[in-house]
């Protein structure tokens, strides 16, 4: 696809209310997700490793630590043009904030003016998957259509927590109906049992992406949302084809993790997302080096694992162990630790997710939580022993039992 000019818009504005209180002082790309990284590079690093090169990601609520984590992270070499940049509200067509995602695209319009792509790809920034775009974008310019979406087969049980796309009965490449979370979805053709969900990554024809959000920009009573507008917009026009997740392969990938993809969205999602990682043979493998995970490299000690002064052993099983992280005389089961953790004497942290400082004491237990940066759980203290206490303590706890606390907390006895 060389000959083209491939331009990728990285929708990172949204505000995340239902990973609160992950999303109180972060936007949600910027979450801490699988010990070194956060969600977005998820999404870059397909960009990069599908081989785009002008990337812009447009940022709204919060985006501060998300800009930050951008600038120091995602420097790409400027003698042939590449970069990686954030583009804030702009506020261009008037003093309010992006109303959606194709409202935002509407808003930064002078980009795809000064890049003159004849490609766009459109994605989100808080999906955990591999995936090639080169193959989607191929696919894409074969079919002729105004835009492509990338679709993962789900159980037709599941059909009501996503948009649906339902194939045209000649031709499986064309969507013949978009529909959003319904109750009895049409089965598809080779497997009735499924359904084909939409992914929210885009491939558009430049001028067709053009045409659709500057049409949706006059209609007052539009969302103004890629997968909610757009891409039923472009159904009506007979202008919109689906790229099955299937067929997309990845160099190194398993027949375990192949086609993986999770949308982290709720805190559960989010959880299950990290237990996904800690398996012996996981279900989305961060150690293929065929196609990197790229993130900052922190200059952090290796992680260490040590006796304390009374001759307990500090240990861990089927857990990720990030830089940085010490262990004396704890022991650690089924988590991921973020770096600089710090786990004390007779500490017992199990099926948990440790982000970046924080301290856990001696005596102390955790066990199905989240814990958000620098939290302190004092000496004797536990979290996730108890629900109504940590309720009232004034933790998060999800209906299915995961208790979070958030960023810099105090956690006493």
């Amino acid at each position: 696809m060389s000959a083209l000019r491939v331009f990728g818009m990285v929708l990172a504005g949204g505000e995340g209310k239902r990973l609160m209180p992950l999303t109180a002082d972060r936007a949600k790309p910027a979450v801490p997700f699988g010990g070194s990284y956060r969600l977005i590079d998820f999404a870059l690093s397909n960009l990069i490793n599908s081989g785009l090169r002008r990337i812009v990601v447009l940022t709204q609520y919060k985006s501060h630590s998300l800009d930050r984590h951008i600038s120091q992270t995602w420097r790409m070499s400027p003698l042939l043009g590449a970069y990686v940049a954030s583009v804030p509200a702009q506020q261009r067509l008037g003093k309010r904030w992006f109303s959606g995602s194709a409202d935002a695209i509407l808003q930064s319009m002078n980009l795809l003016s000064d890049e003159r792509p004849d490609i766009v790809v459109v994605v989100g920034a808080d999906h955990v998957y591999r995936m090639d775009f080169d193959q989607m974008i191929e696919a894409h310019v074969k079919s002729g259509r105004g835009v492509t979406v990338a679709a993962i087969r789900q159980p037709l049980s599941l059909a009501n927590q996503f948009g649906v796309i339902e194939v045209d009965d000649k031709d499986h490449s064309k969507i013949a109906e978009f529909k959003e979370k319904p109750a009895s979805p049409k089965g598809l053709p080779d497997s009735p049992g499924e359904v084909l969900a939409s992914m929210g990554n885009y491939v558009f024809t430049a001028q067709a992406l053009i045409d659709a959000i500057e049409h949706d920009g006059t209609l007052e009573d539009s969302s103004h949302d890629m997968g909610g507008d757009i891409v039923p917009y472009m159904v009506s026009r007979e202008d919109a084809g689906v790229y099955d997740f299937t067929y997309n392969e990845i160099p190194g990938s398993t027949e375990r993790d192949h086609s993986y993809w999770r949308d982290v969205g709720t805190m559960d999602s989010y959880y299950e997302a990290h237990m996904d990682l800690i398996s012996v043979m996981p279900v989305f493998n961060l150690y293929n080096a065929e196609w990197p995970v790229h993130t900052q490299q922190i200059n952090l000690p290796p992680a260490k694992f040590v006796h304390d002064g009374e001759g307990n052993q500090g240990r861990t099983t089927d857990s990720i162990v990030s830089l940085g992280t010490v262990v004396s005389g704890g022991i650690v089961e089924r988590s991921v630790l973020s770096p600089n953790v710090r786990i004390h004497s007779r500490a017992l942290v199990t099926d948990s997710i440790i982000l970046d400082g924080v301290q856990i004491g001696r005596d102390c237990t955790v066990r199905k939580a989240i814990l958000d940066k620098s939290v302190v759980v004092a000496d004797g203290a536990s979290i996730g022993v108890d629900k109504q206490r940590d309720l009232d303590r004034g933790f998060f706890v999800t209906d299915s039992g995961i208790t979070v606390v958030g960023k810099g907390v105090l956690v006493t006895p």
